[in-house]
Parts: structure tokens; sequence; C-alpha cells
């Protein structure tokens, strides 16, 4: 074995946060390449609106799609594809989407760490508690009830979806104030309470306001893909709750909890080898007597 060859052998994994971040960054990048596509000039640009690429503006237009036969303004069938999509990285590992794929949950976890820099932290230590001021956290009571607003939000725009012309969050949509490049007066409005919010709190939209994470939420409790945790090993030491971005308590335990979007952060932050572990699932036919 050459030195070059024991050099490659001995060279460490990628870590699986890294990985994390660095889809993050493709799925932001992307989706800002996609609002950059529909204001620059010429014919390319007109290949759809923005809210077309949207998952959750096929939960919007479902519902008139299968009572009028047609989409929203502004939607059309490639949301059901793109939302299909999504469902079907739901139904192996929950809310992934949330933790991997959405820009908008990227953009909120840099936020809070420009929070944490601004407000006193010179040096993240991984497990341990930061000195920082902000992002906070909600009063647990406050927070356990607001909780509950992202679902009453769901079920509100399904309703006003029957009989909408466009689809109920067009104007008011996160998405579209970060990326879209055609602001109005009212998404400068979301844009600024969006980055203001997500710097006190860290992802506030994805915990509080988010009626696409409480559609995906279900799926954490069939998803296959999820935590295992040896409570032999464990010792409760609390370092992943310290580093849980959803602020779930007993992270590592509870990865089937509505509120966890499979981030994995419990899992690359555990210091005890083999303690916690990702695995998938399988439910096995019971043998006859």
């Amino acid at each position: 074995m050459t030195a070059r060859t024991k050099t490659k052998a001995q060279k460490k994994p990628t870590p699986l946060m890294t990985i994390r971040h660095r889809i993050q960054a493709f799925a932001v990048l992307a989706t800002f390449l996609l609002g950059l596509r529909h204001v620059l000039p010429g014919k390319a640009s007109t290949g759809g609106s923005f809210d077309a690429f949207c998952p959750f503006g096929g939960i919007e237009t479902l519902l008139p799609y299968l009572f009028r036969g047609e989409t929203l303004k502004t939607t059309n069938l490639l949301n059901f594809a793109i939302l299909f999509g999504v469902l079907g990285v739901s139904l192996v590992a929950g809310r992934a989407f949330c933790g991997w794929l959405c820009p908008l949950g990227a953009l909120q976890e840099k936020l809070a760490r420009l929070a944490r820099k601004l407000s006193g932290e010179k040096r993240h230590i991984r497990g341990k508690k930061s000195a920082a001021r902000f992002p906070m956290r909600l009063p647990k009571r406050v927070d356990k009830w607001a909780r509950y607003i992202k679902y009453l939000l769901l079920g509100i725009i399904l309703w006003v979806s029957v009989t909408a012309v466009y689809p109920p969050l067009h104007f008011l949509c996160p998405v579209r104030a970060v990326f879209s490049f055609q602001m109005t007066g009212l998404l400068w409005s979301v844009l600024i309470t969006f980055v203001v919010t997500s710097l006190l709190v860290e992802r506030f939209w994805c915990k509080y306001l988010c009626p696409l994470g409480a559609a995906l939420a279900i799926f954490n409790k069939i998803a296959p893909l999820r935590l295992r945790v040896d409570d032999h090993k464990c010792v409760d030491c609390g370092r992943c709750d310290v580093e849980c971005p959803m602020d779930i308590a007993d992270a590592h335990a509870n990865s089937r909890d509505l509120e966890c979007i499979q981030c994995l952060e419990c899992l690359e932050t555990c210091a005890l080898k083999d303690t916690v572990t990702l695995e998938m699932i399988t439910i096995q036919a019971p043998h006859d007597a």
C-alpha cells in the first residue's frame, strides 16, 4: 500500500451535517435561480409562473382541481408533480424535506447562526448551550399552543381554496417574498417579518406558521426511516436537545414527534458511539401458527 493510498484510507468521512448544509445550499441556489429566471427578459423567462414550482401550490390548488376541474391562477399540473415528489420523500423519511431541502428552512438556520454571533457567541461548541441572547425560545406554554397555528392555517387555506382565484397564500408567501424578485408592499412586509422572527426565534416559520410542514407532519408517524436510541448507552446528557432546531424535548428519543424535521442534528451531536442510529424499519408479516 502506497503512502497516497494510506492517506485516502485514513481520510475521515464527510460529516453528516456538512452534507446536509451542502444540500440546503443547493436548494437555496436553485430557488434563487428560479426566481431570477422569471424576471429576466426574453421568452425563456415566461415558462411558467414562480408559484408553479412550489409543492404547497399543489395543496392549494388540489380541491379546486377536484371540484371544478381547473387549477388556480399561477398554478398548474406541475405543482402536483413536485408535491408528489415531496410526498414520496416524506413516505420514506418523514419531514426530511423540511430539514434537508426546504430553502426557507435553510435560510432560517443561517439567520439563527447570525443572531448567535451578533448577540454574544464567539465560537459555537456542538452540544453546549450558547451564551448568546438570540435566538431565544418562547415560554413553554406559549410555544405549545403556538405550534397549532400552522395546522389552523392549513385548514383555513384548504377551505378558502375551494372558491379562490389565486392560491390563498399567494400574496403572503414568504418564499415569494425571499426569492421571487417581484415585490409588492405586502411582500416586503412579509420579508421583513420573516427575517426579524428568524433572528429572534430559530425556525419561527417552521414551528408556528408553515402549512406545508403541517401537511407533512403526519408522515413522521409512518415513515420507515427513523432514529433509534440505545437506552442502555444513552446517559441523558442533553446535548441533542441543545442542537435541536425545533426545540423538541428529548429530541433523540422523539424522532417520530410531529415537529421533528429529520435534520439528524441529534445523531451528529451524540458523543457516545452507536447510541443513536438511523435505521430503516421493516414491517414483517406474521408467521402462520
